[in-house]
């Protein structure tokens, strides 16, 4: 059993939310310095070929504001009796 601050037990479904809350939050901070984009150029006699890379940062930032929003909803959504 973990006590809060104000004397309150913490459960587990807390703790999980809130780690998902710092983990989409962590990943969204350092997920930013990964966003690179390559090109490929190659030129064989008069054809010439090029293929630029897109980043995935999008699709990953996108993620991770999903894992902070399943976070939020964990915390929200209240446990039925």
């Amino acid at each position: 059993m973990v006590l809060a601050a104000g004397g309150d037990e913490v459960s587990a479904v807390k703790i999980v939310a809130s780690m998902l809350i710092v983990a989409g939050i962590l990943g969204l901070v350092y997920g930013k310095f990964n966003d690179t984009q390559e090109t490929h150029d190659a030129k064989l006699g008069p054809v010439e070929l090029s293929v630029k890379g897109h980043p995935g940062g999008q699709h990953a930032r996108l993620g991770w504001r999903g894992v902070i929003v399943a976070g939020v909803l964990l915390l929200l959504v209240r446990k039925k009796s």
